[in-house]
């Protein structure tokens, strides 16, 4: 803790753990179902609402997904939309990705939807006249907070993105101006990675160029 004037020391040994940490924070698919800690969830959850945002707006809202009957809508909506991105591959390709194990949603104890407020007056347009997208890229930063949080507790996060955002959003009963920005599935990784899993699996290589530092 600090007084609010005094800025804490970040040293050679703790810089070098938070880049442990960057490089252990795994897309994580195959959990244990084992449940979270009892708090857990919401302790991550207020660390969370510790990431940046355009104006000061907030405009991250956080659901937990508990009741059955719309935790299998939303595995309807994954199904659905996972067939019509299998029709979109050809070839190997499209033989890789029937392969590839795309949600935790089976197994991971808790399932949490992350969406931006649209319609919220929070911070009164500041930021974002000209870049109203900025709310969206707001609510990234708390996911990406969330995510580091939660590794660093030795739990795993998982974003599942193959789904129907309106779909989601009207069977967990949310305001229509929430839009979906995530759904995550969070519990304890089955097994630990410090690669990406679709590099493992030849989808993808290392792109090298995504560390590139470009000057104009």
């Amino acid at each position: 803790m600090t007084n609010g004037t005094t800025p804490p020391e970040f040293d050679a040994a703790f810089r070098d753990r938070l880049a442990d940490l960057l490089r252990w924070r795994r897309d994580v698919r195959e959990f244990r179902t084992t449940p979270l800690p009892e708090g857990a969830l919401e302790r991550l959850v207020d660390l969370a609402a510790l990431a940046p945002s355009v104006g000061y707006s907030q405009p991250w809202r956080f659901v937990s997904v508990v009741e059955p009957g719309r935790r299998a809508a939303v595995r309807s909506s994954f199904e659905a939309a996972n067939r019509r991105a299998l029709e979109g591959y050809a070839g190997e390709r499209k033989q890789l990705y029937a392969r590839l194990k795309l949600a935790g949603l089976d197994r991971a104890p808790v399932q949490l939807a992350v969406f931006t407020d649209h319609g919220s007056e929070r911070g009164h347009g500041l930021g974002r006249q000209t870049m109203p997208e900025m709310l969206d890229y707001s609510t990234v930063t708390a996911i990406h907070t969330f995510w580091l949080a939660a590794r660093a507790e030795g739990i795993g996060v998982g974003w599942l993105s193959i789904l129907e955002p309106e779909k989601v959003r009207d069977e967990l009963g949310v305001p229509a101006d929430w839009s979906l920005t995530a759904y995550l599935c969070v519990g304890y990784p089955e097994r630990e990675q410090d690669r990406p899993k679709l590099e493992q699996l030849g989808w993808e290589d290392e792109a090298p160029e995504s560390r590139r530092l470009l000057k104009r």
